[in-house]
């Protein structure tokens, strides 16, 4: 294309052909466009850099840029914001900081624009939001935008109770907002769990006239779900005067995390309503598969995912991988990563987590191995799996060489959950005074879950003096967990305490509540059946013990005498 040097008409067609190509995906040819423009001014500098942010060539946008300075082109509003876009995308706050210097040198840190691009890349960092506020106090007008901006980054940080303050001083200034407010409000009070402020939320949508805004509808039905409130999902749900697939991926995922089996029939009730799933969808009810642990249901998932072409989809992959290795179908799991061609950390992370369950605590290293080998660095949540199934499988000293190479050739920080795992590592293989010890050198103080590690291994291996130091360190942290006061008093019955352990009886029935009964189910013929300690109602229930009575008898035949003790004294007050 030939352009006369001056010809205003033509740059500008050119450069609305430059924009047409990137909307198409055609890099190269804009490129080649570009630099055959014999004068480029800022709009097409401007067009270059948000093409290439469009298409995810962030790099390539800041290399823009930098020319577009070099070649002495000076940059608007809408050129820095593109820019501090492309800077927030590559995670470079001190890009940012160069762009905002330039900002303040052109005169344009006042600009609407510039000013919410600003504060999104300033809440994005790993920093506090002293930055952005800064910046929000400063301008002269705040937008819609602006205020959502700052809702925003306190929110998706995990600070909602500061997204909220932000939400109620833009009521109270009765400052311009937009649905997309209350939608981010939604979401913080669903960060911090509150019924109460989402009661609220909704009740002030109702008023704002957005009660019919179907992504605010959805907002609020999320918030309700991830609240926990079911029951307020559900009745909202059946109220709502339209859905779309996200409203039903929503209530799908609402449930899987907290009843799984309701969540596979709202799944049915979707595709009955006519509606298609997709990957998310998939997702959530995989997920409920596996926490059903229902084999058969999560083949037929499988097949679905299958039909639909999303088998190449490694999020999908990387949960059917769970899905069976929870059922028991370990083989197929690894036969699905197997055949992924590519994988990332949680592919290989739910691999291990499988293979630990498993008791496979050999393959678990190998495949961590495997992992380092193909490049890719371990995070805290691989240790923990990979200590796991060192633990499960009594592998002990490969344990402690994994643990002891996190800092020195990973750079993990181990936390309270690893040292968990180390302190379990050893207890399971009996080396209880070297559990203790590394409890002792831990660099921060050890939490209930470690000291609960602790007396689990006292208990099993019958060193009462340690288990009840263990025990008392829980309760200290925890003064409300019965179990901990259940193996407590077991203790001192074994050492023959009657008066202590009675003083703690009378205690734990003063309580008013119940250890946790332990519960499983399996699935069989295409039906779950549940099993729980102590319940004795059920059509399956007198197969169940005709096949315990069967065990009991080669148990005995095998020489195997059970350890009844702890069993006499819980089973006084069914805890």
């Amino acid at each position: 294309m030939a352009l006369s040097r001056g010809a205003k008409g033509p740059t500008i067609l050119a450069t609305n052909l430059i924009k047409s190509y990137f909307e198409k995906g055609l890099i190269d040819e804009a490129r080649v466009l570009f630099d055959e423009l014999p004068e480029r001014d800022v709009v097409a500098w401007t067009a270059m850099i948000a093409g290439f942010s469009s298409c995810n060539y962030h790099v390539h946008a800041w290399h823009v840029f930098c020319s577009m300075v070099k070649n002495g082109v000076q940059p608007n509003a809408f050129t820095l914001s593109n820019v501090l876009k492309v800077c927030k995308c590559m995670k470079s706050v001190a890009c940012g900081g160069l762009v905002h210097g330039m900002a303040i040198k052109h005169g344009l840190e006042g600009s609407n624009y510039v000013g919410n691009a600003l504060m999104d890349i300033y809440a994005a960092s790993s920093g506090n939001m002293d930055n952005a506020c800064m910046i929000f106090r400063d301008m002269k007008e705040k937008s819609e935008g602006s205020w959502t901006t700052l809702i925003a980054g306190y929110t998706h940080r995990g600070d909602g109770y500061g997204g909220l303050q932000v939400f109620k001083e833009m009521l109270m200034a009765e400052a311009e907002w937009n649905p997309y407010s209350f939608s981010i409000a939604a979401r913080a009070c669903a960060t911090i769990g509150s019924r109460t402020l989402g009661n609220q939320i909704h009740s002030v949508v109702h008023k704002s006239g957005l009660g019919s805004n179907l992504p605010v509808m959805n907002s609020i039905l999320d918030m309700y779900c991830r609240c926990g409130c079911l029951s307020e999902a559900n009745q909202y749900f059946n109220e709502m005067s339209q859905k779309d697939l996200i409203t039903w991926n929503t209530l799908i995922a609402g449930y899987e995390r907290l009843d799984s089996s309701e969540s596979l029939r709202v799944f049915l009730e979707m595709e009955l309503e006519g509606f298609v799933p997709n990957c998310f969808t998939f997702s959530s009810v995989t997920a409920a598969c596996a926490n059903l642990a229902m084999l058969n249901c999560g083949q037929q998932v499988h097949g679905s995912i299958i039909h639909r072409g999303f088998e190449g989809n490694p999020e999908l992959a990387n949960a059917l991988i769970d899905m069976y290795a929870k059922c028991g179908s370990i083989a197929n799991a690894r036969k699905i990563f197997s055949e992924m061609t590519h994988r990332d950390l949680v592919s290989w992370t739910s691999m291990m987590i499988g293979y630990g369950a498993h008791g496979y605590g050999r393959e678990a290293i190998e495949l961590f191995d495997e992992m380092i080998r193909s490049g890719i660095k371990p995070d805290r949540i691989v240790f923990v799996a990979v200590l796991s199934a060192c633990s499960h499988a009594g592998l002990v000293d490969e344990g402690l060489r994994y643990f002891q190479s996190m800092r020195s050739l990973y750079n993990v920080t181990p936390d309270q959950e690893i040292y968990g795992c180390v302190v379990d590592l050893l207890g399971r293989a009996g080396k209880i005074e070297e559990a203790y010890r590394i409890i002792q050198h831990m660099p921060f103080e050890p939490d209930e879950s470690v000291w609960g590690a602790l007396l689990g291994a006292c208990k099993a291996h019958r060193l009462p003096k340690l288990g009840k130091l263990a025990a008392w360190r829980v309760l200290d942290m925890k003064p409300d967990m019965v179990g901990t006061y259940v193996m407590l008093s077991n203790i001192y019955a074994r050492e023959g305490k009657w008066a202590e352990f009675a003083k703690f009886r009378k205690l734990i029935r003063g309580m008013g509540n119940k250890k946790e009964a332990g519960q499983s189910w399996i699935e069989v013929r295409n039906e779950v059946y549940s099993f729980v300690v102590g319940h004795k109602v059920g059509s399956h229930i007198d197969c169940v013990y005709r096949v315990l009575e069967l065990l009991i008898l080669h148990m005995q035949e095998a020489g195997y005498v059970p350890d009844l003790d702890c069993f006499m004294h819980d089973s006084e007050d069914e805890t």
